[in-house]
């Protein structure tokens, strides 16, 4: 049987997930990827150069996924955080990919970063003229859409970082029950956000002395 190149890259990949998603970077070992995926250890360098780069990738990746899965409708944004709920509810890697990086990774600016943040300043622009903030300037459209897309994303994100803690502090005895109601309230939550003015610059609101 020929070598496939490309479904060793593949099976690479998806047991880099699971690994990174359990063991964070530092606890990750190339080894257990190779043996998961059965590959060899040489492919994985080969491929991908480092663990460090491998890790990046993965989290690159796993964004892009749910960017091109779950599109952030301007005129519908409530609707769209359901589907982006049940999405991080179906993939929890992603939520754990990302808080092993906040631990591990260095802030260092790169390639990775800037790719990461033009996709973000493109969701922000699809949300800029919609919505009440359609009467401010350019810039302060930009920035509200911007603080609106961030408290979505922690909006929804905090249920699956913090599964346990959800449950108990909604005092529901299941996970499950737990999610549905919340799912309910971040929808609510985040119409009423999409739908209220901006709160005003406290600079520009303060009259001119």
């Amino acid at each position: 049987m020929a070598y496939d190149a490309e479904d060793t890259r593949r099976r690479i990949f998806d047991a880099a997930i699971a690994e990174f998603a359990e063991h964070g970077l530092a606890g990750a070992r190339v080894d257990r990827i190779a043996t998961a995926a059965k590959a060899n250890k040489q492919a994985i360098y080969l491929y991908y150069g480092s663990k460090e780069k491998l890790f990046a990738a993965v989290v690159r990746a796993k964004l892009e996924e749910v960017r091109a899965s779950v599109s952030v409708d301007p005129g519908a944004v409530a609707e769209s955080v359901g589907q982006m709920f049940d999405w991080y509810r179906e993939h929890p890697e992603l939520i754990r990919l990302l808080l092993w990086e906040a631990l591990e990774v260095r802030d260092e600016p790169g390639e990775s970063e800037r790719e990461r943040r033009d996709a973000f300043r493109e969701k922000a622009g699809q949300l800029a003229d919609a919505g009440p903030a359609g009467h401010l300037p350019e810039d302060a459209r930009v920035r509200a859409a911007q603080d609106l897309l961030f408290t979505v994303m922690g909006l929804i994100s905090w249920n699956f970082a913090v599964p346990r803690m959800c449950r108990l502090v909604l005092d529901e005895e299941t996970e499950e029950a737990a999610f549905a109601r919340r799912r309910e309230t971040v929808i609510e939550a985040v119409r009423r956000l999409a739908t209220a003015p901006p709160v005003p610059d406290a600079a520009a609101a303060r009259p001119a002395e």
